[in-house]
């Protein structure tokens, strides 16, 4: 039995698709879902649904039950009050039924940064190294997909490289840095769920097969869409401004700053660069095949 969270969600849908497709796939599928009605019924037929909050004890109870492996993500919390309590805090019942119910393998989805001089201050980064820290801590064997920045994250400013050919962030338009796509990221997990053979707690890193500058990344988009689109870097002021208008809370706001100003000072370099991280997507395919389509090239 593999249990996924968040099947719903970006990696955790294409995750599901990816098992689902498996011809020889001899474990059952059971997922937690807040609405089974968001799952489409040629899914729900052939998965076991257990509905309700994965970070709610007796959700999590029912959910683990008979289980052999997780896919362990946490949600959004883009109104928290608490770094903790979006990360460690939401874990903290699914560590215990880890145990309970003698789960043998977690899977979960986490971030670069671990051992580097900026990793105990870098927002939902340090969060995030906390919660990997929690899970092992329950003696399951554990792997942390261990992420830099998604190039999905591109698709959300869609609208503006259609309507304004530019994007923005907060990377120095010249600084290169790996990013990953969320199809590796779920590729990664789906293999770590079927082939069981591995043990202890560690990281795996996902590198993409790149580095890449903001400069690089618009060079590519502008050929792709087939017209010049430009890179814009915001200050770490601006970008907060944007978070808090965007409704997300000062907490989460700070936290996002917090980690764009951890990246700037290496927090994703301490992975060298191997065969071993370097995850297939590049990111001018991932642009034709995800990022033209939403921007309607």
């Amino acid at each position: 039995m593999i249990v996924l969270t968040a099947p719903t969600g970006h990696i955790g849908g294409q995750l599901l698709q990816l098992l689902l497709e498996t011809s020889t796939r001899t474990d059952e599928l059971r997922v937690v879902v807040r609405d089974p009605a968001t799952l489409p019924e040629s899914v729900r037929s052939r998965v076991d649904v257990v509905a309700g909050s994965h970070g709610d004890p007796d959700v999590v109870d029912r959910a683990f039950a008979g289980a052999d492996a997780v896919f362990w993500l946490v949600p959004p919390a883009p109104g928290g009050a608490s770094l903790d309590a979006a990360f460690s805090g939401f874990t903290a019942a699914a560590a215990k039924a880890f145990t309970a119910h003698g789960v043998g393998h977690v899977v979960g989805v986490s971030a670069l940064g671990r051992g580097t001089a900026v990793a105990g201050r870098a927002g939902h980064v340090t969060a995030s190294l906390a919660m990997d820290d929690l899970i092992a801590g329950s003696g399951v064997a554990y792997r942390a997909l261990a992420n830099p920045s998604f190039m999905d994250n591109l698709v959300w400013q869609a609208n503006s490289i259609r309507e304004d050919g530019v994007f923005t962030g907060t990377v120095p338009a010249d600084r290169k840095a790996a990013t990953v796509a969320t199809r590796d990221i779920a590729a990664a997990a789906a293999r770590l769920l079927l082939d069981r053979s591995w043990s202890g707690a560690g990281e795996v890193a996902l590198l993409g097969p790149e580095d890449l500058s903001p400069n690089d990344m618009a060079h590519i988009v502008s050929e792709v869409l087939g017209r010049p689109v430009r890179y814009e870097c915001l200050s770490l002021e601006q970008a907060r401004a944007v978070q808090i208008a965007r409704g997300v809370s000062d907490v989460m706001a700070t936290a996002f700053v917090d980690m764009m100003r951890a990246k700037n000072e290496g927090l994703d370099d301490g992975v060298p660069r191997a065969e071993a991280a370097a995850s297939p997507t590049t990111f001018r395919a991932w642009c034709e095949q995800v990022l033209a389509p939403a921007v309607g090239a």
